[in-house]
């Protein structure tokens, strides 16, 4: 974990060796003699705190403090102003200025790095709140309103990001009535970063997607598309993605499917459950790589059951990560039950180490009901939104 880095603006120096070598025990510090080299050292690099005196040549601390705070990039860095002056006026110029803590010399050293530690704890504790708001919006961006709805079938999906979450991805278009195309996807990394590029890739999928269903409906050749517009757009250029496209027909219950190295799904009925067994590389390493279609055929009352590796790499009790023999399991418990998503979750959760999932999880459970199967029986299925859960949709034809 990088440490905080600070700026010391300081004339005196004695006073300025001394913070530095003290504050250097814990912090990255830089050093400025005056209000203007504070500046270049801001320029050179944002510090997280400054700590600055207030009278000093060719500027001073106030006059420093004003310049800083016109630029956008530079308006939110934390000030602790020091100062020989104790007099009420100096203290009220510095908090009207939005002064963050204000110590008077001479100051314990001791007393300086408590507020300092405070300061800087404060300021990642706002980030981080910052952050989870921005998170929750890019997730609700990310995940379509609705479930697709088709005669004969039911359908059930839940999303969870962890905080402000990573970039799992969700996805389904109906380019012609009765054809669907579902997009389930992981842009490698954590946190905004990844929510980020997620929401960017997510666009460029659609677009492709728009463009290319005109002239083909083969879910490896989009893919080699998505592929090829990733590696040749420049700001995505060191982006890698895990993608499953999936090209739903539910009035010949059919499933064709292009996997770009992400997690195989798992089929399940009344004869057992097992992983679709074929993956290709994933997207952004190669520009000239191939994808292959899969066509899956849903017999009466099977399903197939799609997620991102958040799941797949849960921590049990077992010491090891749940991994594709414990999705089997935790499917084939699942299945049969009235609300097969509940369930499975429910199953991982109880043998997990902890009882949290310790990623972002994402869910799909499509499922063809049983011939004998009649609508009033069929149980409601719901949709799972990323901060709560829906009531039933009514997915599923009757």
């Amino acid at each position: 974990m990088s440490r905080h880095s600070i700026l010391i603006v300081e004339d005196e120096h004695t006073l300025r060796r001394i913070l530095e070598y003290r504050l250097g025990k814990q912090y990255d510090v830089r050093t400025a003699a005056n209000g203007e080299e504070g500046i270049e050292r801001v320029n050179e690099q944002l510090p997280d705190l400054i700590i600055s005196d207030i009278m000093m040549p060719k500027m001073d601390g106030f006059a420093m403090q004003a310049a800083l705070q016109e630029r956008a990039d530079t308006k939110a860095i934390p000030f602790i102003f020091l100062t020989a002056k104790a007099d009420e006026a100096s203290q009220l110029r510095g908090r009207r200025t939005g002064v963050d803590d204000y110590i008077t010399k001479p100051f314990d050293i001791d007393q300086l790095l408590s507020r300092v530690d405070r300061l800087l704890q404060r300021t990642a504790q706002f980030q981080n709140q910052l952050d989870a708001r921005i998170g929750k919006d890019f997730s609700e961006k990310l995940m379509p309103k609705r479930m697709p709805e088709a005669s004969g079938y039911s359908s059930w999906f839940h999303n969870s990001p962890r905080e402000h979450g990573g970039g799992d991805i969700f996805d389904w278009t109906e380019p012609r009535p009765g054809t669907f195309f579902i997009t389930i996807g992981d842009v490698m990394g954590k946190g905004l970063q990844a929510k980020f590029y997620a929401f960017s890739f997510l666009g460029y999928i659609r677009s492709t997607l728009h463009t290319m269903l005109r002239t083909t409906n083969s879910p490896a050749e989009l893919m080699k598309r998505v592929n090829q517009v990733l590696m040749d757009d420049p700001p995505l250029e060191d982006t890698f993605a895990s993608l499953l496209l999936l090209k739903w027909e539910p009035e010949k219950n059919l499933v064709t499917y292009a996997n770009a190295g992400h997690c195989r799904p798992v089929v399940i009925s009344h004869r057992g459950a097992e992983i679709v067994p074929y993956s290709d590389i994933i997207l952004g390493l190669d520009a000239n790589a191939e994808f292959k279609d899969t066509s899956l055929s849903l017999q009466p009352g099977s399903a197939l059951v799609s997620y991102t590796d958040g799941l797949l790499e849960q921590q049990m009790k077992s010491g090891g990560q749940l991994g594709e023999e414990g999705i089997t399991e935790a499917v084939r418990e699942a299945f049969g039950s009235r609300q097969p998503v509940d369930r499975l979750i429910q199953h991982v959760l109880d043998d997990s180490e902890i009882r949290e999932f310790g990623d972002d999880i994402l869910l799909l459970w499509l499922q063809r009901e049983a011939e004998r199967e009649h609508a009033s029986d069929r149980p409601a299925p719901r949709w799972f939104s990323p901060f709560g859960e829906g009531q039933g949709s009514g997915h599923g034809a009757a």
